[in-house]
């Protein structure tokens, strides 16, 4: 299941300040806190979730790795490539700890991210969760800046292989016996600098956009059910897939029928259509005709 962006979680803007990011977390943590709620299931798994966006944001070099390149940026799990495959959590630990001792040669780790997973709400009607539609939507997300083709770099400038880490995203730290190795605090994990940044994006390679999509909503569409659009998240770094989009679908309230009810009415309809009501069935029909338009 796609991680909900941080901020929406919070329910603050992206501009927010540390303050108001603390005040909105200690609202959702005394309003989810499990031990508040005993006989709500889930309150414990949106304790958890808010108190992952807290602990991303209220990190400055995380919330800068998370402005920039969303959950990849501070979800190692979400690196696309790599020598370790799967078992690359694991085998980076045991090399940042034991790879000096034992004289093991650390591999660089790749830079290379996915695109973060993005959430549009869409409100349609009754009628059209009932037979299906398509409609376009209009989405907020970050482009590849054109005017560095995403390098981050002034034009007729390349980015520069980071002195401090000399390009491996990480540097060691020696503790007690042990080297540890670190993100890279100069580049952030990124294996490079940008000493003449683009004037367009700020030397993030990325701007804001709008783009505008075609959702097909299939018929029978219920509350919450999502439709995924592949690749129309926001683009990969440094080579990455994008990620995916997930239009949420919210029912409108009818003025008059809800789901429920009328498959309720349709049942009983067909139980006395059955018993040869033809005044029964004819209702539910003109019921039905209602919806159809």
């Amino acid at each position: 299941m796609a991680k909900r962006d941080y901020y929406e979680v919070l329910g603050v803007n992206r501009d927010a300040s540390e303050e108001e990011i603390k005040k909105a977390y200690r609202k959702l943590a005394m309003k989810w806190h499990p031990d508040r709620n005993p006989d709500n299931p889930k309150a414990e798994e949106h304790f958890k979730e808010a108190k992952e966006a807290y602990e991303a944001l209220s990190d400055a070099q995380k919330r800068g790795a998370y402005d920039q390149y969303g959950h990849a940026g501070i979800d190692p799990q979400a690196g696309m490539g790599g020598a370790a495959g799967g078992m690359g959590g694991f085998g980076d630990i045991f090399n940042d700890i034991f790879g000096d001792i034992f004289g093991g040669a650390r591999g660089s780790r790749s830079n290379v991210f996915r695109g973060a997973d993005l959430r549009y709400n869409l409100e349609i009607t009754l009628e059209q969760a009932a037979h299906g539609f398509e409609t376009r939507i209009r989405i907020p997300t970050m482009a590849l800046c054109e005017t560095c083709h995403g390098s981050g770099a002034k034009a007729g400038t390349q980015p520069q292989t980071c002195p401090a880490c000399r390009g491996a995203g990480q540097v060691r730290v020696s503790q007690g016996p042990f080297s540890i190795a670190q993100t890279c605090p100069r580049c952030h994990g990124a294996g490079k600098i940008i000493p003449d940044p683009c004037a367009t994006c700020g030397g993030s390679g990325r701007v804001k956009h709008q783009k505008t999509l075609s959702v097909k909503v299939p018929a029978g569409v219920d509350e919450g059910d999502r439709v995924r659009l592949s690749g129309e998240g926001e683009p990969g770094v440094n080579g990455g897939p994008a990620g995916d989009l997930y239009v949420q679908v919210h029912i409108k309230p009818h003025a008059v029928f809800q789901r429920d009810l009328l498959q309720e009415f349709e049942t009983i309809s067909q139980k006395d259509a059955g018993r040869h009501n033809p005044r029964a069935k004819g209702w539910f029909d003109k019921v039905k005709e209602f919806f159809e338009g």
